[in-house]
């Protein structure tokens, strides 16, 4: 099984949020990565776009497909990791460390975001 950590928040769709403040930093969980392979591209929004919750706002290629990646909470993208551009296999190596992908300014609440044991639940109904 892959690491869940305990101090973070996650979706549906295999993100996770570390939430500091009003600023979630956001990036794909060690799972998603297993199940995707080898990253070779992210595509990520430019600082300043609006992301909603649950709605797309880039996309991660692998060797085995292309995945859209999904806000966890709404509001604004306040950093990217452009160190993906080069190097993409972070995502692969750190997935919660150095392989974040971006830094949202959170308006509004994050109460649909699961707890690592339901995210423990939901992966292994999978």
């Amino acid at each position: 099984m892959s690491e869940i950590p305990a101090d973070l928040k996650y979706t549906n769709e295999h993100e996770w949020a570390r939430i500091e403040g009003d600023v979630a930093t956001v990036g794909i969980t060690a799972h998603a990565v297993e199940q995707l392979g080898d990253i070779t591209m992210v595509t990520l929004p430019e600082v300043g776009t609006r992301v909603t919750a649950g709605e797309p706002f880039g996309d991660i290629d692998s060797v085995k497909a292309v995945s859209e990646l999904y806000a966890p909470v709404d509001g604004e993208i306040i950093e990217v990791n452009t160190t993906l551009e080069d190097r993409p296999e972070l995502v692969n190596e750190a997935p919660y460390g150095d392989g974040w992908l971006v830094r949202i300014r959170v308006e509004g609440g994050t109460d649909a975001l699961l707890s690592a044991d339901a995210y423990a639940k939901l992966v292994e109904e999978a």
